[in-house]
């Protein structure tokens, strides 16, 4: 994009996306251009018509149609000519790789013509050696400027053949347009201003341009302006949302510190601020979100014009400007005329607050109260600074609001009650209890949880086997940080769902040249999944047991990367390209896939009959007939070129599980793409998020392969803790899918695949 205030080159216009169509992605033919300055190809826009208005693909700004069609907009001179100075350059006789001269044909030469060698810029024609020493030799062409034609084909003379080009008359062939009619704003050739505009005041098109030019730079300065304070506003917006986001960081800390070791109508208590929390900011960021995404579009629209205004101004010749100087000036006045939002609305900052009867269960020991933002005039820093020395307190201060008010909690030397000060804490009589979310991690229920590496933890377990206290020391090295515990919001009963081992089998064929690279899994028909083995470019169908099915045919040279399976088909990506074929192999269709990302993770929608495929930040989803069925970005178009989905799954309840590598994050959406939860937490272990899996009551598996580990969050993104670990024989976990709801089938990177059956917490 061409920087604020700066004048493109040339070179740079002819060589981007300038002259290309955002509809067929092709070279312009026909270039019409619509009042909101975007141009495209005439059959392009014909196909946009309904109803007699069209929208524009680009700013989405609708748009009437004249009463003769799509053929009555401004024909667009400007890109005319550099798509003439573009095919001169790419002319010539393809198929025999050398052009032909254009003028051995006129005086009686070679039939099809000798083989060019030079170029005259003024008569644009390809001239072999003999026709371009006689063409500097005759009255009427001396003057012509002739060129050699390979420099003419690498861009040595586009500024001087462009500065020669003459915009010809559309009425009359060969006429150059040289007047503009004042009364009528149109350009005239000889022959029109003898006929129609006779008695009309016509002014040579340089005098013309020298008149007209000063009052454009005034509106594109104007829009300059409107550009500066658009993204002025943005970085508002974004500081205060940042603000907000560490001062609810900052709460959330106070939160966990202050419901640290105390007793269960505490955590119940807890649970029910932090969700209050969370609503409020994912309300605010939401809010927030939108602002954002009308200011991004508010500033794109208008860069986009200016752009274009300045690429005219710049480069245009005077019949060029001239033709387009009314739908310029009246866009960029539109553009100039809408109203500017000058700053971000105010915030409510949330507040914790302490109840001096901590240690009275029936009463409510923690609420939230939020205060309104002031929007700062000044930098970030500023502002930040201010709000912290009078409505926000640091942990330390909130330490000792907490002891003055009567919070007598032990605490440990940094401030953190310590575990066993909590268990000495807990009633003996209230044993019965604990929280079930504490429960569900204690070995005797579920030997499958990771051991913890506390000092109890090990005393509990101390009487094992020495193969097993071995085997924790192996554990620990692989994951020096226990995950984080349990957070209160567990559907209710507050158990885990636990994995129960099944069976264990290798994907390795007798057929394969290599060793497995399992890229993509799926249920595949009852009892049986489908493993995309990348490396030996094949489908290949297991039972859960572990019994080889066959193959699924691919196409000569793909390899599979990830795989869905449909109603009576099979969808897969390979490269930059999406497969639907049948169980037989039959390709019934193929899309082309943006280049922009390595792979792209493929799933299938809960009916079967459509396929979602992650694309540059973007899901797009088809259906059986290949159609594109509907594409949204999560969060929106506040988050365009934000998010890198690597893995994609779907939930029975039709929403949409990424793993986002841009943003760290595991990001749960709907199916219009609005954010219902994502999660980016400690519990992460500074991992990138990798493979996704969905079980039928909406829980998520999450694979984290740096630690073997897959850990489970609840159906809105909340951290719940591990699910599978070392432990359980992980070592290097890929890939992940879900079958039947209940077996969580596990690919190694060995080529290995484990089963697990899920138990749910209430079986």
């Amino acid at each position: 994009m061409v920087s604020q205030g700066s004048s493109p080159s040339l070179l740079e216009a002819l060589s981007s996306d300038f002259l290309a169509c955002k509809i067929c992605l092709e070279q312009l033919r026909a270039p019409k251009t619509l009042p909101c300055l975007h141009t495209y190809c005439q059959d392009c826009l014909a196909q946009l018509v309904k109803g007699g208005h069209l929208r524009c693909p680009e700013c989405r700004e609708t748009v009437p149609v004249p009463p003769a069609g799509v053929a009555a907009f401004k024909t667009n001179f400007f890109v005319n000519g550099l798509l003439d100075l573009v095919r001169a350059r790419a002319g010539g006789d393809l198929r025999a790789g050398k052009p032909a001269c254009a003028l051995c044909p006129l005086v009686g030469g070679a039939s099809a013509g000798g083989p060019a060698t030079a170029r005259c810029l003024d008569c644009a024609d390809d001239l072999c050696q003999a026709c371009a020493d006689g063409h500097r030799c005759t009255r009427q062409t001396h003057t012509h400027r002739v060129v050699d034609l390979v420099g003419y084909r690498a861009g040595w003379y586009d500024e001087e053949a462009r500065e020669r080009q003459a915009a010809q008359c559309p009425q009359h062939p060969g006429e150059a347009l040289r007047f503009l009619c004042q009364p009528c704003s149109q350009l005239l050739c000889r022959e029109c201003r003898l006929d129609p505009h006779l008695d009309h005041p016509c002014l040579p098109l340089a005098e013309a341009v020298r008149a007209r030019r000063p009052g454009l730079e005034e509106l594109l300065a104007g829009v300059d302006k409107n550009l500066a304070e658009l993204e002025a506003a943005r970085m508002v917006e974004k500081e205060a949302l940042a603000c907000l986001r560490e001062q609810a960081a900052r709460v959330g800390t106070q939160v966990e510190e202050a419901a640290e070791g105390v007793l269960r109508a505490l955590l119940a208590q807890k649970k029910e601020v932090l969700g209050q929390l969370r609503a409020h900011v994912e309300a605010a960021e939401e809010a927030a979100r939108e602002r954002l995404g009308e200011l991004e579009g508010r500033e794109q629209v208008a860069r986009a014009a200016a752009a274009f205004a300045r690429r005219v101004l710049s480069l245009g010749r005077e019949a060029e400007i001239l033709s387009l100087e009314g739908a310029i000036a009246q866009r960029l006045q539109q553009l100039q005329g809408c109203p500017w939002m000058p700053g971000p609305a105010p915030h409510l900052l949330p507040q914790l607050e302490l109840h001096p009867g901590l240690l009275d269960k029936n009463c409510r020991l923690l609420w939230l109260s939020f205060e309104n933002q002031q929007p700062q005039k000044d930098s970030g820093k500023d502002g930040a600074s201010s709000q912290g020395g009078e409505e926000t307190q640091s942990p330390r201060e909130d330490g000792a609001k907490t002891e003055k008010q009567g919070a007598v909690q032990p605490q440990s030397r940094d401030g953190v009650q310590t575990p066993k000060e909590d268990r000495a804490q807990t009633p003996q009589g209230d044993g019965a209890q604990i929280p079930k979310a504490e429960r569900a991690q204690t070995p005797k229920e579920s030997r499958s949880q990771m051991p913890q590496e506390d000092g109890e933890a090990q005393t509990a377990v101390g009487c094992r086997s020495n193969k097993k206290r071995k085997f924790k020391g192996r554990l620990k090295s692989i994951s020096r940080e226990p995950s984080p515990a349990p957070g209160p919001n567990l559907e209710g009963s507050g158990l885990l769902p636990r994995p129960i081992f099944s069976c264990s089998f290798p994907t390795r064929m007798p057929g394969d040249k290599r060793s497995p690279r399992i890229t993509g899994l799926c249920p595949f028909g009852p009892r049986e999944i489908l493993v995309a083995d990348e490396q030996n470019r094949a489908l290949k169908r297991f039972s859960l047991n572990g019994d080889y099915k066959g193959a699924v045919p691919v196409p000569e040279g793909c390899s599979p990367c990830s795989v869905a399976a449909l109603q009576g088909a099979v969808a897969f990506s390979a490269g930059a390209r999406l497969y639907l074929i049948s169980p037989d192999g039959e390709v019934q269709w193929r899309r082309a896939l943006s280049l922009s990302q390595a792979s792209h993770a493929v799933a299938a929608m809960p009916s079967g009959d459509r396929v979602a495929v992650s694309v540059s930040g973007h899901v797009e989803v088809y259906n059986m007939e290949g159609s594109l069925a509907t594409r949204f970005i999560p969060g929106g178009k506040a988050n365009r070129g934000l998010r890198a989905l690597v893995f994609l799954t779907t939930s029975p309840q039709g929403n949409f599980v990424g793993s986002d590598w841009q943003q760290n994050s595991v990001v749960v959406c709907d199916g219009l793409g609005q954010v219902i939860g994502e999660y980016g937490g400690p519990g992460l272990h500074g991992c990138q998020p990798g493979s996704v899996s969905v079980d039928k009551r909406g829980y998520i598996f999450l694979t984290l392969r740096e630690v073997n580990k897959v850990v489970i969050l609840d159906p809105k993104g909340s951290l719940l803790g591990d699910f599978l670990t070392a432990y359980h024989g992980l070592e290097k976990p890929r890939v992940t899918t879900m079958v039947d709801g209940r077996y969580l089938v596990v690919s190694l990177s060995n080529g290995t695949i484990h089963i697990f059956r899920v138990r749910s917490p209430d079986s």
